[in-house]
């Protein structure tokens, strides 16, 4: 550790440039991560910057500062003194061991070329500054403290050596005398002569124009950002376009050339980044492409983050960021992001989603010290460097969903990893009320997942998927789904009609699944309650409905049972005319509609109904189709196996892409 005393200074909470060598080494450091404070104060997210648990650390040491956890921490909002600096009360202790303050040692150690990593503090007042690191299984170690008085400014050089498996350092502020300020803090690692990156932000937006705004306006107010920033390219899709938003002609104004709008028809999430990537690639001004959702609240400081990271990575690296709860901030929503191979399922590490850093945070918290490492990074904040896609290609052209899980699949294969960054995240409306495999997405999901499958799973036949493909198939069925039934076996015709025609369907498909809504009452979600008939149920059970699922004993008898009479026994003329229960759409599982003939269901989020009304007729014709599109696959798995991906360079190319972008350009 070096520490030093004199003049008050400021550090300028800029872009992650290189730092100036400390006396300490002759290495050149660059930040590469500041402590911040939220920007607007918000109380809900304080948990993510200052660890509120003080008194609940796992500690696997008996120092003397165990007696000081104890002592009482609170930030208030006016203790915030700017982006980068707050004061700690007299008597009172703040710990940045927190998800946005403490530093993800062992990602570090991992990936890049660290091999330390120096903490710099300035501070005002008299207190104590204290160092800790913790293991891979949460345990927390003091490493470092020293007593500051009057302007003091202090440089620790920490190893990141024991960190192989997990693992993060932070500092603890305990304030004495009349309390103490942290006027600013960085980490900085060595960079070895590194040139700093430079990045394009990728927006694509459809008619989320406010979002999309306050995105461009959380950007343009950050001078660190706009110092790395080549370009913002928004791949505006919608009729409500961001630039007719009140606000946009100022901000515009203030960016400059750094901010650019492209208009082009409504290709999805796979056209538009796969527009980000093609642009920033021609354009030639920057090293990486940061994929943005256009439902977010962005934590700018991330950005910076994830570039530098990227700049010291031992190799080209897809670099991703977490995802929190717009609507519940403290809650991490999406952490590290998997792939089960066996089923070809895409989903989060078990036990680390919907975890609320303001019940438990960073430090009380074991299961977040270790290393997890991802399989792919969802593109609500995805970094991907520019030799990357020179040499995989942009995104596949599939509109919608695991065009995200299929690039990273993708890039391992050709030797290029995927690592989600711990501090660089964004706020993203959780689809926690949102239910997409019931409506048009339902297509995607399916067609999309079998896509992926065939170009990336090791397994014969795909390993579980078409047993699992099936077995959907048949829930959707029972549950009276007949709209995403039918978008499903049209996505199976699609996929066994080879790869041709994805470009040519980017633009149609979607317009076409819309339109076929209106033909399944299903799928027709009304908002007043009074739209449907009163509850009718001629012959009321003789116990409580059971919102319980079959057992594994009693699964198969039970399904051949239901099957049977969804697809053969006539509808009770009763049901018809008035549904037979409103059913809650927590309780709307397959196994609780299967028995009823009609009911009213509620959409995920609560803003309407549809009439789910049985039809033995329909219920065969799918049931039946499915069977055999089934069998289809599965006696020419191998086959498609073989075209999907000897297509796949050449429909991701820069060529077919640019042919797409051409055709979807809006008339003059």
């Amino acid at each position: 550790m070096t520490a030093t005393t004199n003049e008050s200074q400021e550090i300028a909470m800029t872009a992650t440039t290189a730092a100036e060598i400390p006396a300490s080494t002759e290495q050149s450091l660059r930040i590469v991560q500041r402590v911040v404070f939220p920007a607007n104060r918000d109380l809900d997210t304080l948990p993510l910057y200052v660890d509120p648990d003080t008194n609940k650390v796992h500690r696997s040491d008996s120092s003397a500062d165990v007696q000081a956890i104890g002592m009482a921490r609170k930030l208030h909002p006016e203790d915030i003194l700017n982006r980068g600096s707050v004061q700690v009360r007299r008597g009172e202790r703040l710990s940045f061991g927190s998800y946005f303050n403490a530093f993800p040692a062992s990602y570090w150690r991992k990936w890049t070329i660290a091999t330390k990593t120096v903490l710099h503090i300035e501070t005002e007042g008299e207190g104590t500054v204290i160092v800790y690191r913790s293991n891979a299984r949460g345990a927390s170690q003091r490493v470092d403290s020293i007593l500051v008085e009057g302007t003091s400014v202090n440089d620790f050089e920490l190893t990141l050596a024991p960190f192989g498996d997990g693992g993060w350092y932070w500092f603890d502020l305990i304030a004495g005398g009349d309390g103490m300020t942290l006027k600013s803090a960085h980490w900085a690692v060595p960079d070895e002569g590194r040139p700093q990156g430079r990045v394009t932000l990728g927006v694509t937006t459809f008619n989320r124009a406010d979002y999309c705004l306050e995105t461009i306006k959380s950007i343009d107010g950050d001078a660190g950002l706009r110092e790395i920033l080549a370009e913002l390219i928004i791949v505006d899709q919608g009729n409500k376009k961001v630039a007719d938003e009140a606000g946009f002609d100022a901000v515009a104004e203030s960016m400059g050339d750094q901010l650019r709008i492209i208009n082009q028809g409504n290709l999805g999430g796979s056209g538009g980044f796969a527009r980000n990537m093609y642009e920033m690639v021609v354009s030639d001004k920057s090293d990486y492409v940061m994929l943005l959702d256009d439902d977010i609240e962005l934590e700018t400081e991330g950005v910076m983050r994830a570039v530098a990271f990227a700049d010291l990575c031992r190799k080209p690296t897809i670099v991703g960021g977490h995802m929190f709860d717009m609507y519940n901030k403290s809650v991490l929503h999406a952490y590290s992001e998997v792939v089960n191979f066996y089923r070809f399922l895409w989903g989060p590490v078990e036990g680390l989603g919907n975890h609320d850093f303001s019940t438990a945070g960073l430090r009380s918290t074991p299961q977040l010290h270790r290393r997890w490492d991802a399989d792919y990074n969802g593109w609500w904040m995805c970094l991907i460097p520019k030799t990357v896609v020179e040499t995989i290609g942009l995104s596949l052209p599939v509109f919608i969903k695991w065009d995200d899980a299929e690039y990273s699949l993708r890039g391992r294969a050709a030797g290029f990893p995927t690592v989600t960054l711990p501090g660089a995240a964004v706020w993203h409306v959780s689809w926690a009320d949102k239910d997409d495999s019931v409506d048009w997405q339902a297509y995607y999901h399916e067609r999309n997942r079998l896509i992926a499958t065939l170009l990336h799973s090791p397994f014969p036949k795909g390993g579980r998927i078409l047993r699992e493909s099936l077995n959907t198939d048949v829930k959707h069925l029972v549950s009276m789904q007949y709209y995403p039934e039918q978008a499903r076996v049209m996505a199976l015709r699609d996929v066994l009609a080879g790869p041709g025609s994805l470009h040519e369907q980017l633009p149609t498909m979607m317009p076409k699944l819309r339109a076929m809504r209106e033909e399944f009452p299903d799928s027709q979600v009304k908002t007043d309650p009074a739209a449907f008939p009163e509850v009718f149920l001629k012959r009321p059970p003789k116990k409580p409905q059971s919102y319980k699922q079959p057992g594994a004993l009693g699964l198969l008898p039970w399904a051949v049972k239901t099957v049977l009479k969804q697809t053969l026994a006539p509808v009770r003329d009763t049901a018809k005319a008035n549904p037979e229960a409103h059913v809650a759409h927590q309780d709307g599982k397959w196994w609780s509609l299967a028995h009823l003939d009609s009911a009213v269901v509620s959409n995920a989020d609560g803003t309407g109904a549809s009439w789910h009304l049985r039809n033995p007729r329909m219920a065969r014709q799918l049931v039946v189709e499915s069977a055999k599109l089934h069998a289809q696959l599965f006696s020419n798995w191998e086959t498609l196996r073989a075209q999907y991906r000897e297509a796949l360079p050449q429909i991701t190319s820069m060529e077919s892409w640019r042919e797409t972008f051409e055709a979807s350009e809006p008339s003059k």
